[in-house]
Order: C-alpha cells, then structure tokens, then sequence
C-alpha cells in the first residue's frame, strides 16, 4: 500500500509516517518502481504501535527503545515496566506543574477586575514575575523595560 493508505490504515499522518523514516524511528519504505513508498502489514502495526506509544505521550527515544524490546522476543519485562515507570513519574511531575500553573492563572485572573481599565494584575504578574511559578527553563532575567508608546516618525522630520 502507498503512504497515504499506510496513513489512513495506521491513524498516523503521511507526514509522520515521513518523519519517523527520516529520523530513523522505522526502517525505510521500500519502493515501487514508480518511486512510491510501499508498506506492509508490519509496517501497519509499527505504525500502531508508535500511535499508541505518542498517545500515552511517550518520547520519541523512548518510543525508539520501546520498539526494539516489541522487536525482541527475549526482551525482559521488567525493562519495559521500569521504564512506564519512569514516564509515569515524569507525566505525574507535569502534572503538578500544570496545576501549579493553573492556580497561579486562576489566582491572576480572581484579582482582575475585568471592569475596562488599563491596569491588569495579570500583565503586571507577567511582567514582574510576580505571583508567576517559577520556570525549569533556567533562571529568571531581569524584567525589560516596558515597550514606550507607539510614535510614527513624521516625514521630513
């Protein structure tokens, strides 16, 4: 079958489908003659599987990982638990993250009149900081300068 029947028949894109063969998550496509890619049945349930995998919001190394122990029939499960455990606990430390994010937002928005005026507590937070959790990106810069207002330079002067 071509890539777009692959598609439709696995629930993954054409442009997925592309992607995992480019980044070597699945074997290359054999050819047509014309030049089409040509998919079989186990190339369906490699498909499944990594859907399935992304669903439950997996990497895509891990998924990498998790494919080759589906592939190994002497494969050990404790490998395969160890490392659903692994992702539960990152999903479960996201989680928080998020509720965290949602309460701050929701703190944010409770003190916001919404009345028209120009002050906001939730652009003051955004700028400062403050009352904003904390980021895992890396350390907090300075806030800049609030943007001036907007002039247009007149002509000829």
């Amino acid at each position: 079958m071509n890539i777009g029947q692959a598609a439709q028949a696995s629930g993954v894109s054409a442009k997925m489908i592309r992607h995992y063969e480019a980044i070597g998550l699945v074997p290359q496509a054999d050819r047509r003659d014309s030049g089409y890619r040509d998919y079989g049945t186990a190339d369906l349930h490699r498909f499944r599987f990594i859907r399935h995998a992304r669903d439950l919001g997996f990497s895509l190394e891990r998924i990498k990982v998790l494919l080759g122990l589906w592939s190994d029939p002497e494969r050990s499960n404790a490998e395969v638990k160890a490392i659903a455990k692994a992702h539960i606990q990152e999903l479960e430390g996201r989680a928080r993250q998020l509720q965290e994010m949602a309460e701050a937002l929701r703190s944010l928005a409770d003190a916001c009149d919404g009345d028209g005026r120009p002050d906001c507590p939730i652009i003051a937070s955004l700028e400062t900081g403050e009352n904003v959790p904390a980021s895992h990106a890396g350390a907090a810069l300075a806030a800049p300068e609030p943007p001036g207002p907007r002039r247009r330079a007149r002509a000829g002067h």
